[in-house]
């Protein structure tokens, strides 16, 4: 067992080697494609961790094969404390939205420019919300039985970029239209005004 309990990331990368033997390589690309739109992992996380698993007996790495990677597999202790980390509560969210700080101060924006960055940014968001509804139109009949806790997570996904999306489109017109003069009233960054919008 590690002297220290297990990170979010380690353990994700446990839980992935459940399925069998992955290199690094294997384990970046399974984590972007299961876990990238709502946990931030890097190349770099996923070798360091891997070499402070190794050395604590948790995952026992293999032969060096083409390109010279080389695959790690999970052992008894790492299922262990893999175990012991899924059984702990998880942790409360973290909520980071970059966006949302620049249309906080956005009064110090020209309006054409904070318009410019709220278009990229829902175009970003409905491509995602359209990935995933066709993940969703794939899924099998029976998936809610065979695999329940990526059905969850999907379902999350939708109903978050569908709510993300609302927020797009129910903002100010001084916002989304940069013909629109915003009012400027220093003092009330964040606050809601009496005649804000339903």
């Amino acid at each position: 067992m590690p002297d220290r309990p297990l990170n979010a990331t380690a353990a994700s990368l446990l839980g992935f080697l459940h399925d069998g033997p992955m290199t690094g390589w294997d384990l970046v690309t399974v984590a972007e494609q299961r876990i990238g739109a709502f946990w931030s992992l890097t190349q770099s996380q996923v070798y360091r961790e891997l070499s402070a698993m190794a050395a604590a007996g948790l995952v026992r790495a293999g032969e060096r094969g083409r390109r010279d990677r080389q695959p790690y597999e999970i052992t008894e202790a790492g299922r262990a404390a893999f175990a012991e980390w899924a059984a702990r509560p998880p942790a409360e969210e973290t909520i980071r939205f970059p966006l949302l700080l620049t249309v906080l101060f956005g009064r110090h924006l020209p309006a054409d420019r904070m318009a410019a960055f709220l278009a990229q940014h829902r175009a970003a968001h409905a491509d995602r919300l359209g990935g995933y509804e066709q993940v969703a139109a794939a899924l099998p009949e029976d998936a809610d039985t065979v695999d329940p806790y990526s059905v969850a997570t999907l379902r999350f996904g939708l109903a978050y970029e569908r709510a993300v999306l609302d927020w797009f489109d129910a903002l100010p017109p001084a916002l989304r239209d940069p013909a629109t003069e915003p009012r400027n009233t220093p003092g009330t960054e964040g606050r809601p005004t009496g005649d804000a919008e339903d």
